[in-house]
């Protein structure tokens, strides 16, 4: 070991007590005295935002761990086999478990999420790794996470995508949407009728960082959907998009918005301790301006009839109550808060308050903006308090809003709350018009003097220029944690930088591929998009219809990261058998209902033989399989499984896999992870089989010439989506 390394592990000894730092001693105090905040518990004892006679059960709670909590992805096809797999597989050995003479607690499905969709479970990382079943668990987790099966989220972080009622039609802006997981959701609830076509709906997933974008874009990659778009800008200034309609030019107006704001993040205390240290009142005051912002340009943007759904993982009625009331006095009746107290059944919460103080970070109070000293009005100002009118305030109904806390059901902390817009807002009632093309986003152009002065009002309450204030949005969350602004301002280029460039219906490229796979008239050749203006087109990719009117009318005014779910990739080989194209794995169901050909159906045994041999010989499948194989010329394949009701022991989903029919033998080209998934569906040990895969899936990239596995992590995807280096190419056999 180096002598730096050496003094550098002695440091750490001396600060922490031990070896490595691993003592419970944190900043110089025992762990329990870490989760200590006077002015935390004067606060909200103040407030009296918990229940009479429950204040000792809610700081007991907030000390305690948070539970692990997963969802099953719920638009597959699959969902229900993988729940079913769970509760018989692992639930039911974990139950009877002891791990150092203690009896392990099996996860328990969360009461309110639909179909037994969600579970929690108090089991540590040290837990896990101490019993070889548990070991296994963990490793199935992990693989079907990957996989996109199964999402690791905060059980309160699953309520806003419910209560925004989400139909297949809808079109969705997710305004401040990383790290992804509620925008996961809402692509799941689009997709929610797998049997039928492509949906008309589509979700734009925003985010003013761009380094998280790219979180968002390994999150939808999991998902394989063609409606989802994730875009670069500050929330408060989001565009104003257009659209064709009926060959007309309009303004894109949205059916449901999600609005999850940055917050001072007190109702994560359960898994962050560092909120314990750092919790001041003055976070909640420093951000209710960027909130205020945020929520106003959201309910612009929304159609009439339409929801909104504000949330927090923040206790504080400055960043909640507060916000939604400004927000209700503004619109002048456009908007009112929606009743949703029947629409998530089981779950627990405490109606909104109507009244609260606000604490300065030195413990004085005041009840009303009249009492704020001259100078404090640059950080205290009139929109964190309550209505001062009684009739006006019982006409918001703000105990409509909904408060969640965590000794209620073992949660997080959390605040949700419904608008629906009945009218335009006020400023916003002659129709805008569209922003000219340009550089400069299109809201700054389209904003009418009622909106410019509401702005320059709202400008005038912060204590920092609009500007600079506008930049705390950066505050960057994940599942509400809040990090450093960009260090630069984004600028606007549309497509410029990277391409997506639509195919025309009469492109060169379309006339092999219709026929070596009989597409379906109806194949919607339009919505095809590849990343290159020129030279050949290595990936070809697509999206909904009306995410494509989106694009194609709005590629000067978004800063898109990422869009399309890939279809096909280029295969020189493939020239040799009339089509360049192999199909790929991620795109097969938003493909194969258009598909005529090149289709072969295999049994649960078919399966097994091509997931888990390198390359097996065409007489290896079953004798139906074979003879289908034999019928067709090499090339990319669809292989088929149908499921039988009469054999319950089987899966009872569709399952489709993309593979290659080569001169004598055949192969599968599936994913490592969608690999394993499938395997277990079929009720083979994966967790034994992973190192002898491992091995094949080495031996495989190894050959020269040969077929190797569509085995790129996603991470490796993201960097080489537009330059497919590992092209598959012919049959070695």
């Amino acid at each position: 070991m180096g002598k730096k390394n050496k003094n550098r592990k002695k440091k750490q000894q001396d600060r922490n007590g031990e070896p490595g730092g691993r003592s419970n001693a944190g900043w110089g105090a025992g762990y329990a005295d870490i989760k200590e905040n006077k002015l935390f518990e004067q606060y909200y004892q103040k407030l009296k935002i918990v229940p009479e006679g429950e204040w000792e059960q809610f700081m007991e709670a907030v000390r305690e761990p948070l539970p692990a909590t997963i969802r099953i992805t719920g638009y597959k096809s699959h969902a229900k086999q993988i729940l079913h797999y769970l509760k018989e597989k692992y639930f039911k050995e974990i139950q009877d478990l002891e791990v150092d003479g203690q009896k392990i607690e099996a996860p328990q499905p969360l009461s309110w999420y639909p179909d037994e969709l969600a579970w929690h479970t108090n089991m540590s990382g040290t837990i896990l790794r101490k019993s070889p079943l548990l070991e296994k668990f963990h490793h199935f987790l992990v693989s079907e996470t990957e996989s996109g099966n199964i999402s690791r989220q905060e059980a309160v972080n699953m309520i806003p995508p419910l209560l925004l009622k989400i139909a297949p039609h809808h079109k969705i802006l997710d305004m401040c949407a990383a790290p992804g997981s509620k925008m996961a959701q809402l692509i799941e609830m689009l997709h929610s009728n797998m049997d039928g076509p492509i949906p008309e709906g589509f979700v734009i997933a925003n985010d003013v960082d761009n380094k998280r974008c790219y979180l968002l874009v390994h999150q939808a990659k999991r998902l394989n959907s063609p409606c989802i778009v994730v875009v670069n800008h500050d929330a408060t200034n989001i565009p104003r998009l257009q659209i064709d309609c009926d060959g007309k030019k309009d303004i894109l107006f949205y059916d449901r918005i999600l609005c999850d704001v940055p917050c001072s993040r007190d109702g994560t205390m359960r898994k962050n301790i560092d909120v314990w240290k750092k919790w001041t009142t003055s976070n909640s005051l420093h951000l209710h301006g960027l909130q205020m912002r945020i929520a106003v340009h959201g309910v612009e943007q929304l159609a009439v009839g339409g929801r909104m759904v504000y949330s927090t993982c923040s206790l504080n009625p400055i960043e909640d109550e507060a916000v939604i009331a400004s927000l209700l006095e503004k619109s002048e009746g456009a908007l009112e808060l929606a009743d949703v107290a029947n629409e998530v059944p089981r779950l627990k919460w405490v109606p909104g308050v109507t009244s609260w103080k606000l604490m300065t970070k030195t413990g004085q109070w005041y009840t009303n903006w009249s009492e704020v000293p001259q100078n404090r009005h640059t950080q205290i100002r009139p929109t964190m308090f309550p209505p001062t009118d009684p009739e006006k305030l019982k006409e918001m109904k703000l105990e409509r809003c909904m408060r969640i806390l965590p000794h209620h059901q073992n949660t997080g902390g959390f605040f949700v709350a419904v608008l629906v817009k009945k009218a335009p807002m006020p400023w916003n009632r002659c129709h805008p018009k569209l922003g000219n093309k340009g550089t400069e986003p299109a809201a700054e152009a389209e904003k009418t003097p009622a909106e410019t002065a509401d702005e320059a009002g709202e400008a005038a309450m912060e204590d920092k220029p609009k500007d600079l204030e506008a930049s705390r949005e950066s505050t960057v969350k994940q599942d509400g944690v809040c990090g450093p602004p960009p260090s630069k301002k984004m600028k606007l280029f549309g497509f410029k930088k990277n391409p997506f460039v639509f195919l025309s219906e009469d492109d060169p490229v379309f006339p092999p591929i219709q026929k070596f796979y009989n597409l379906a008239p109806n194949f919607p050749k339009l919505n095809v998009l590849t990343r290159t203006h020129d030279g050949k087109k290595l990936n070809l990719y697509i999206v909904s219809k009306e995410l494509r009117n989106v694009l194609l009318n709005n590629s000067e005014r978004m800063k898109v990261i990422n869009t399309g779910v890939k279809v096909w990739s280029r295969n020189n080989d493939g020239e040799q058998s009339g089509c360049a194209y192999r199909l790929a794995q991620e795109g097969i169901y938003s493909l194969y209902p258009y598909i005529n050909a090149r289709i072969i159906t295999v049994s649960v045994e078919d399966i097994k033989v091509l997931l888990t041999q390198e390359n097996p010989f065409l007489s290896k499948l079953g004798a139906q399989s074979h003879a289908q194989a034999k019928q067709l010329d090499i090339g990319s394949i669809v292989m088929r499984y149908e499921p039988d009701p009469e054999n319950q022991d089987a899966p009872q989903c569709p399952i489709e896999l993309c593979g290659w029919r080569g001169k004598i033998s055949i192969r599968a080209f599936v994913p490592r992870n969608d690999r394993f998934h499938y395997l277990r569906m079929l009720g083979v040990e994966v967790f034994q089989e992973k190192r002898r895969y491992d091995h094949f899936e080495a031996k495989a990239e190894g050959q020269e010439g040969g077929c190797a596995p569509d085995s790129m992590s996603m991470e490796t995807d993201l960097k080489t989506e537009s330059t497919d280096k590992s092209p598959y190419s012919a049959e070695t056999k």
